[in-house]
């Protein structure tokens, strides 16, 4: 089987601003472009031989793509989009300092709207002027799948059929393998992922911090269990920015 790579997007400008942002569409800041290019320059030092890849329909994720393909001389490769790899959907927390609604609302409620497996932050308003109901990037999903709130459950819902419909059709195909298949998408969705990929366990889920611009790469069998997985290049590195990313609400 080919290797699946899993990429969290580079550092977003609300990543640097410490805001909750989910389905709000913001771009990548400097150092995320940084990360994107040091993730392409690793997959291509490593000899990570890419086919496809699949994005989420939201900038930061397209664009850390984008410049990953570049620096690793894949530019010319197939892409796939979806929305089903889209960040969780933060609801009425989209745009809110992290710090500041832990100092709010407790930082024991805000991890467990952050962290927990079945427990959703509050919903936005139907006409909350967050809501993407009008993006046009949407027109094709139908009306009541589009969130206003969401749980890791919520997008392990929503991800797994992509996953098991399309991604793995990717990984079973003649020209695909002895290759790999690349997954740019966001911290909560590649928690879903790897969470179905490699059977964690609800309980453990909300443990697992997923670092940006770091690629992990999962070996699979026929059967699309996990052989082997981890990061590339300095697993330290890489324990270092999940534990960054665990400390953002404070």
């Amino acid at each position: 089987m080919p290797d699946l790579v899993l990429l969290r997007h580079g550092r977003s400008t609300w990543n640097d601003a410490n805001l909750f942002t989910g389905w709000q569409d913001v771009d990548l800041s400097p150092e995320g472009e940084a990360e994107a290019a040091q993730a392409g320059r690793l997959l291509r030092e490593v000899g990570v031989d890419l086919r496809i890849v699949h994005t989420s329909v939201l900038t930061r994720a397209i664009r850390t793509a984008e410049i990953a393909l570049h620096e690793a001389g894949r530019s010319w490769v197939g892409v796939r989009r979806s929305w089903r790899l889209n960040e969780r959907h933060y609801g009425a927390l989209t745009g809110e300092d992290k710090k500041t609604t832990a100092e709010r609302y407790g930082l024991d409620q805000v991890r467990v709207w952050r962290r927990s497996y079945d427990v959703p932050p509050p919903s936005l308003a139907p006409d909350d002027p967050r809501s993407v109901a009008s993006d046009p990037r949407y027109r094709d999903v139908p009306a009541e799948m589009i969130p206003l709130a969401e749980c890791l459950k919520d997008v392990v819902a929503r991800a797994t059929p992509y996953l098991r419909d399309v991604i793995a059709d990717d990984l079973r195909a003649e020209g695909v393998k002895g290759g790999a298949v690349l997954v740019v998408a966001h911290g909560n969705s590649i928690r879903a992922l790897r969470m179905v990929l490699e059977a964690i366990a609800e309980g453990e889920i909300s443990e697992l911090e997923i670092p940006t611009g770091i690629p992990y790469r999962l070996r699979l069998d026929d059967g699309l269990e996990v052989i082997e997985a981890g990061y590339l290049g300095d697993p330290e590195a890489a324990a270092r920015a999940a534990e960054a990313v665990a400390r953002q609400a404070g």
